[in-house]
C-alpha cells in the first residue's frame, strides 16, 4: 500500500533549482514529488525543437537528482499519461494522490499561476505557493518599489538594486563614481569583423539528452527549428562550467561589444547563461559573484563588469516585476495600433534582406539570438512594419530556447515594441538600415542599401523607418527624448512623404500576402 502524501510537490521545468530553501523542507517520508512533461506546453506557442528538448532535458537531469537525494519522484513522461496539458495532468494526481496540499514555486506565466490556484481551491486541497527562487528581489520587494514611484525605468529600479544589495557600491556611490557605463558597451566590429571568436564551453548530449532529442524529433516533427547544434547546459554542474567558461573567456570583451553583430557569429562575448538562469539551473546571485570576483581579480574590467550586471540585477529584476504588476491586461497592450499579420519569413529565414536572413537562420538552427539581434534586428523590423504585438509576442515566446513568459513579454511588448506605451522603454527603438550597417556587417552582403529610402534598392528598415516617424508623428514629435529625431521629417516635402508611405505600403501588401 503506497504511503499517503502530505505535499504534492509540483516542480515547473523553470523551476529546477534543487538548492532552493524550500526544496529543503520536503519530507520523503510525507511529500511526492511530481514533474510533468505537457504536450499543451509545447504547443501553447509553435515551440522551437531545442526549447522544447531543453525544458525536457533539464526536467529529467532534475528528477534523477531528486531521486538521488532520496526524494519520492512521480515523474509523468509525454508518452506515460493521457493528459495533454499541466493543469488537467495536476488535477489528476491530486485525485491519484489526495494530497493535503499542493505546493509549487511561483509559475513563470500568469495563466498557469492562476489555473493551478483554482485547481486547488475547485479540489479543496491546501495551496502552498513558494517564492521563486532563482531571483534576487521577491516580487512583493519590486512592487513595494515600483508603487513610489512616478516612472518605472529600468535605470531607477537598477540604482534601487545596487544600493540595496551594495553590488558594485562604495559606501552609498556607485563603484567608478558612475552608475553605468553604456556609452562604453556600444562598439561595433568594424569593417574587419570580429576576429577570433572564444567558443562557448559545448555540453554533448548525456544518454538521457539523447533520449529527449529522439522524443522531440518523433512527438514534435513539424515545429520549427534544428537539433543538430543542441549542447546547452542541462544540469546545475554543467550550467556552472558554462558560467566559469563565460568569465574566464568572454567577459572582458562583452562590455565592448554587447551591441554588435556580425554575419554567421553566434555567440560572440555573450554568455548563453540565460537559459540556465532562467530554468532555474544557475543563480543569479552566483553568477554576479562570479563576474565580480573577475573584476577583483582585474581580469575584466569595470565597464564589461558592470555591463553584463545590469543585465542581471537591472534588466532581469525589473521585467519580471513589470510582468507581475501588469498581467494579465498587459498582454493585450497595442499602444499603436500595429495590426500586421507576421511575415511568414520569420519560421523560415527565406527573405533578401541579409541581416534578417542571418539572424533568422541561425535562430532556427540554434534557438538563439544575443539581445541586439532580438531588439534592434528582428524586433526593430516588426515594429517598424506594424506587427501585431501578440502574433510577434508568440514567435519570440515559441522560437528561443531561454523564452519564458515573464522575461520575454515585457522585453517583446514593453522594450522592442512600444506596445505598452511606454511602461519599460520611454521611447519606442526605431532606427533606419545605418544603424544595421554601423553595427553589424550585413549590409555588406545585401542587394539592399540602407542609405535609400525608395526605390529597387532602397533598404527596407529604412523605407519603413521613415514611414514609422510619418505614421507616429503626433505622439512624438514633440515628446522629450524623441523630438530630435521626429525633426528630421522637417527636411522631407509632401511628395516625398507620400512615395515613402506608397512604398511602405506596398511592402506591406507583400508580407501580409505570406511573401
Amino acid at each position: 500500500m503506497s504511503k499517503p502524501v502530505r505535499r504534492l510537490v509540483l516542480l515547473l521545468g523553470d523551476h529546477l533549482d534543487l538548492h532552493s530553501p524550500h526544496l529543503a523542507t520536503v519530507d520523503p517520508e510525507r511529500d511526492l514529488c511530481l514533474l510533468v512533461e505537457a504536450r499543451a506546453e509545447a504547443q501553447r506557442v509553435w515551440s522551437h525543437k531545442a526549447r522544447i528538448a531543453l525544458f525536457l532535458s533539464a526536467m529529467r537531469h532534475g528528477a534523477e537528482a531528486l531521486r538521488q537525494r532520496g526524494l519520492r519522484v512521480e515523474y509523468w513522461a509525454l508518452a506515460e499519461h493521457p493528459y495533454d496539458d499541466l493543469v488537467t495532468a495536476v488535477a489528476a494526481a491530486l485525485r491519484r494522490f489526495a494530497p493535503q496540499r499542493l505546493a509549487l514555486h511561483e509559475p513563470g506565466t500568469w495563466a498557469l499561476a492562476e489555473g493551478l490556484r483554482d485547481l486547488a481551491n475547485a479540489a479543496g486541497t491546501e495551496f502552498e505557493l513558494w517564492p521563486a527562487s532563482q531571483f534576487l528581489f521577491t516580487r512583493e520587494e519590486f512592487q513595494s518599489w515600483a508603487g513610489a514611484q512616478r516612472q518605472h525605468r529600468m535605470e531607477f529600479w537598477y540604482r534601487h538594486a545596487r544600493r540595496r544589495t551594495g553590488i558594485l557600491m562604495e559606501g552609498d556611490q556607485p563603484l567608478g563614481g558612475r552608475w553605468n557605463y553604456d556609452s562604453e558597451n556600444r562598439h561595433s566590429f568594424g569593417k574587419a569583423g570580429p576576429g577570433w571568436l572564444p567558443e562557448p564551453l559545448a555540453f554533448a548530449p548525456d544518454a538521457i539528452t539523447r533520449e529527449v532529442l529522439t522524443v522531440v524529433e518523433r512527438e514534435f516533427p513539424d515545429h520549427p527549428g534544428s537539433l543538430a547544434h543542441f549542447d546547452w547546459p542541462v544540469t546545475m554542474i554543467e550550467a556552472e562550467a558554462a558560467l566559469e567558461d563565460f568569465i574566464a573567456q568572454r567577459l572582458p570583451s562583452f562590455g565592448s561589444f554587447q551591441d554588435a553583430s556580425w554575419p554567421g557569429a553566434v555567440w560572440l562575448y555573450h554568455s548563453r547563461l540565460s537559459a540556465a538562469m532562467n530554468l532555474g539551473l544557475l543563480h543569479p546571485q552566483r553568477v554576479i559573484e562570479a563576474a565580480l570576483g573577475a573584476h577583483a581579480r582585474a581580469e575584466a574590467s569595470l565597464a564589461a563588469t558592470e555591463g553584463f550586471v545590469r543585465q542581471i540585477l537591472g534588466w532581469r529584476e525589473f521585467v519580471r516585476g513589470i510582468y507581475w504588476r501588469y498581467m494579465p491586461d498587459y498582454l493585450e497592450e497595442n499602444a499603436l495600433g500595429a495590426e500586421q499579420p507576421l511575415p511568414q519569413f520569420y519560421w523560415s529565414a527565406q527573405t533578401d534582406m541579409a541581416c534578417l536572413r542571418d539572424v533568422l537562420q541561425r535562430t532556427l538552427d540554434y534557438g538563439y539570438a544575443h539581445h541586439i539581434e532580438r531588439l534592434m534586428i528582428t524586433g526593430l523590423f516588426a515594429l517598424l512594419l506594424g506587427v501585431a504585438p501578440k502574433a510577434i509576442h508568440a514567435w519570440y515566446l515559441a522560437i528561443y530556447v531561454d523564452a519564458v513568459e515573464w522575461v520575454e513579454l515585457p522585453n517583446v511588448l514593453g522594450m522592442s515594441q512600444y506596445a505598452d506605451g511606454g511602461r519599460v522603454a520611454s521611447k519606442p527603438y526605431v532606427a533606419s538600415g545605418h544603424y544595421i550597417a554601423r553595427m553589424t556587417g550585413h549590409c555588406a552582403r545585401c542587394p539592399y542599401r540602407p542609405q535609400e529610402r525608395v526605390g529597387a534598392k532602397a533598404c527596407p528598415f529604412t523605407t519603413l523607418y521613415w514611414d514609422f516617424l510619418i505614421r507616429h508623428a503626433d505622439p512624438f514629435a514633440r515628446h522629450p527624448r524623441t523630438a530630435l529625431q521626429w525633426k528630421h521629417l522637417e527636411s522631407l516635402d509632401a511628395a516625398t512623404r507620400a512615395e515613402i508611405q506608397q512604398a511602405a505600403s506596398k511592402l506591406r501588401e507583400t508580407w501580409a500576402k505570406g511573401v
